[in-house]
Order: structure tokens, then sequence, then C-alpha cells
């Protein structure tokens, strides 16, 4: 086993949970899956011509966006079952909050980004927590962003029908500042970013190569071998004069 040596977490754990995050990545895209959200053949060939791109290097960009898109909720997955690993009575419910620790009396929800919820999300947030503290007063109740405007620590302050709201039990709080009040270690984010990129490739290397994989090019290549063509005839097939469809200019 590598040595990571973050001291808040053992090297088995941070090595099997980021492991368990790298296997929930998409690895592989086939043209059903491609296609799934109806490719705009439109667009790619703006695309195309505007940024003087071959067509392959837009379609191969279009694969990567999905994928990306789809691992987003990944990333989320590590962040909040970390704490599944940190003891101390930090765990990660199956329903509920994101993270609770009964013993101190601490409930999170957690985001990645601060600009994910909008206003109507944000009340509703804000409003379950007023209902944790008032079942159990001596309650604390955070929001934790991962990527937050600030480091910070503070009373969130909330308008709700039109009223300012705050209440001490209600907090913001920046990923360092809640792993700092979780593992007593001010600097333990950054140390975990500093080893991230080594133990991810660690974990990456554990696997076998063959979970990799992306079919686009070739079933587009058997609609035609054309693959500006193919682009058009998997969105407009069975549109008027598509069957004698040519492409000028690619």
């Amino acid at each position: 086993m590598p040595q990571y040596n973050l001291g808040f977490i053992d090297d088995e754990s941070i090595f099997n949970h980021v492991l368990e995050t790298v296997k929930k990545y998409r690895f592989s895209v086939n043209l059903k899956e491609f296609n799934t959200n109806l490719i705009d053949p439109i667009k790619l060939t703006f695309d195309a011509k505007i940024y003087k791109k071959d067509i392959s290097n837009i379609i191969e960009n279009e694969v990567l966006r999905q994928i990306d898109k789809s691992n987003t909720n990944h990333i989320g997955y590590f962040h909040q079952n970390m704490f599944n690993h940190f003891g101390d009575g930090w765990l990660v419910p199956k329903n509920g909050y994101d993270v609770i620790n009964e013993e101190k009396l601490i409930f999170i929800e957690m985001k990645n980004k601060h600009n994910t919820m909008n206003s109507s999300s944000s009340q509703k947030t804000y409003m379950r927590m007023q209902n944790t503290i008032l079942k159990r007063p001596n309650s604390t109740c955070m929001l934790v962003e991962v990527i937050a405007k600030y480091s910070q620590d503070i009373v969130w302050k909330m308008r709700l029908d039109s009223e300012p709201v705050s209440d001490d039990r209600i907090r913001r709080v920046s990923i360092d500042k809640f792993y700092k009040l979780v593992t007593g270690d001010a600097h333990a984010f950054k140390t975990l970013c500093e080893k991230l990129p080594v133990i991810i490739s660690d974990a990456v290397d554990s696997l076998d190569d063959s979970i990799m994989g992306n079919t686009v090019f070739e079933d587009l290549r058997d609609i035609s071998p054309i693959l500006m063509k193919s682009i058009y005839l998997l969105s407009f097939e069975k549109y008027e004069g598509f069957n004698t469809l040519e492409m000028l200019g690619e």
C-alpha cells in the first residue's frame, strides 16, 4: 500500500475511497448513448467551421462534454462520502442530510459550488435547517460549499417571504473550514488536494485498461464513411430528401 500520510484518514481508506469514485466514472460511450440528448448537427457544423476544427475533433469534444456532465455527480459522491472514513461520530446517512454527527449535533448539507442552488432551493434548504434547530435547539446546521467565494464559517443570512432571517446555529461554511472542524487541522483540505493527483493515479493504474472505450466513431462510420454526413443522418435520416444527402464543403 502506498504511503500518503494524510494524518486524518489512513492510507488504505483514502485509496479505496478514491478507487470507488474512479470506478463510478463513465469510461465508455456508444452511439446510442451519445445521441440520448439528441445531437444538433447544425450547431456542430457551426462549431467546426467557426473554430476551424475537423468534424472528428468537434465530435470528440461533444463526447467528452457528455462524459464530463455525467461524471460531475460522482465528485459529489467523493466529497460527501469522505466523511464515512473520519470516525469520531461523523457519518453519511442514507437519507436526509448529506453528513451528520449525532454526538456533536451537527447536520450538513453539502454543495459542490456556491452558485448551484437557486433562490427556491436555498429557501427550502434553509427552512429545513430551521425545522431541525426548532426540534433540537442545541443543533448546528451547515451549508458546506466545496467551491465557495471565500474561506468562511459565517452565519447564513437568508430572505424568507422578503424578510431577512438569520440564526447563529445555521451557518455557511467553506470546505476548508469544515475539514478543520472535523479533523482539527486547518490545512487538512489543502493536504488532501496536494496528495490527490498521486492517489488518483494509483487508483487508475490499478484498473484494467479494457474498461475504457469509445465506439462513437465506429458507429458513425457504419452510417456513412463521411462523418459530417453521419451526424446529419443521425438526426435527420427520416426527413424528406435526406436519403440522397450530399455534404458540401466538408
